[in-house]
């Protein structure tokens, strides 16, 4: 009897650590979540560090504050330790993440996908996402980089399958 090796898990970015709050330790956290505070429902964080490589830490206690987070992690407790951590990607693994519905879509899943427009005019690869105050940012990469609104004037229709994102977006508006 054969086995198939297990699939591997795959982990999703859900915020950043973008700064410190205090001196014992709690950090500033950009959530990527909707709403802000649904990345406090996840207790186990993998940590994606700046300088690279990973750690994960328990999630101990967490507030929204402004338009983002204040949260302390498991043996996390003064600011030299929290500093190292700023910039580090907070993520989570894919099996926790809710069901969607339908016409709803992981920003992961996006990334790589071809971006063509109305025209069918290839503007290139989903190469990540910013936040913004007003809406995310779509950096889309290929002959020029494009930063499209993901808003829904603007994204038209995603088919996964295909492999492709259609958009109401002329590079000549840029």
């Amino acid at each position: 009897m054969s086995r198939s090796a297990p699939a591997p898990v795959r982990w999703i970015a859900l915020g950043r650590i973008v700064g410190l709050f205090g001196v014992r330790g709690q950090m500033k956290v950009q959530s990527y979540t909707d709403p802000v505070e649904g990345l406090l429902n996840y207790a186990t964080w993998r940590l994606e560090l700046p300088g690279g490589g990973q750690e994960q830490r328990t999630l101990q206690q967490g507030r929204r504050h402004g338009r983002g987070l204040v949260v302390s992690l498991e043996g996390i407790t003064d600011c030299d330790v929290a500093r190292t951590l700023i910039g580090a990607q907070v993520e989570v693994t894919r099996g926790e993440l809710p069901r969607l519905a339908e016409h709803e879509y992981y920003r992961a899943d996006l990334i790589g996908l071809e971006v063509y427009n109305e025209r069918d005019v290839l503007l290139g690869k989903v190469a990540h996402f910013l936040e913004m105050p007003a809406h995310p940012i779509m950096v889309v990469r290929g002959e020029s980089e494009h930063w499209l609104p993901v808003t829904p004037q603007h994204l038209r229709q995603v088919d996964l399958a295909a492999g492709r994102i259609r958009v109401d977006w002329d590079p000549g508006d840029e």
